[in-house]
């Protein structure tokens, strides 16, 4: 959608004020942890884009709060599975040779959308040291919740995932879909007969920058969306308006055990 189509849909500007009204009105109070999956598009026409959303974010937690959100970077994965856009095979040994060592304070994310890329260069923020899959984080739990990020499993207990968990925060839907909910993946680290894959990424290792090839789980959201709408009606899910935007606002501990039992008997075996 266009800036002038945006407009014309707009009903009325969303501002910061709006924006913490609107996120009160939700639910989301002084001094909770809340990751936030984001659709800067789907609030309407934001009244200083990005920049709006985040600071009102930051000030509905409160000084005592944190905000937090995915920053991953699937630029910095394995080349010869890529396919949205495949690479020719023969640019293959080049990416592994030439691809930059993942840096938190400067690698971008890839389809976060503009309010996670803004967020990870706020003043404050820190992010996690994850190369494909890092969180940023900005309050008073930040520093716990980015701290030593396993390479693998990514997603797993001892990453911001299992702090979130460990904290009881909350997940809050800004416009995106259970498809987006990245919290789940914690969830999939929990099953039997879970499958692998083997993946690698350019990162630092004893300051000096390597190929590493590491194996993990073969994460797969696909059914995330069927997760959530089942999971509404069985799991407290607060839902209300942002500007445009139908958003969501539930436990992630309540979120991961509902999505454990329910990925189980789902999921198609072996």
């Amino acid at each position: 959608m266009s800036e002038h189509e945006l407009i014309q849909a707009t009903e009325w500007p969303v501002t910061l004020s709006s924006l913490k009204e609107e996120l009160d009105a939700l639910g989301v109070r002084e001094g909770d942890t809340v990751i936030v999956h984001s659709s800067l598009s789907s609030l309407g026409w934001v009244c200083g884009g990005p920049q709006t959303v985040v600071q009102a974010l930051m000030a509905a937690v409160g000084s005592g709060g944190t905000v937090v959100m995915p920053a991953q970077s699937g630029d910095w994965s394995d080349p010869a599975g890529w396919g949205n856009p495949a690479v020719p095979q023969e640019w293959i040994e080049i990416i592994y040779k030439e691809m930059p060592a993942f840096d938190p304070a400067v690698t971008p994310t890839r389809e976060m959308g503009r309010i996670a890329e803004l967020f990870r260069t706020f003043p404050g923020t820190m992010r996690s040291s994850h190369p494909q899959s890092s969180f940023s984080a900005n309050g008073r739990q930040a520093a716990y919740i980015t701290a030593e990020h396993p390479l693998t499993p990514q997603f797993g207990e001892a990453s911001p995932l299992g702090k979130l968990y460990e904290l009881d925060a909350k997940v809050l839907l800004l416009g995106a879909g259970y498809d987006s909910c990245t919290s789940f993946h914690l969830a999939e680290t929990q099953l039997d007969g879970m499958p692998e894959k083997q993946m690698g990424t350019a990162m630092l290792e004893q300051g000096e920058r390597v190929w590493k090839t590491f194996t993990d789980y073969a994460y797969d959201a696909d059914d995330f969306a069927d997760l959530g709408a089942d999971m509404e009606g069985r799991v407290a899910v607060k839902l209300g308006r942002i500007g445009r935007a139908e958003c969501r606002l539930f436990s992630v501990k309540e979120a991961v055990d509902y999505a454990k039992a329910w990925l189980a008997d789902n999921r198609p075996k072996g």
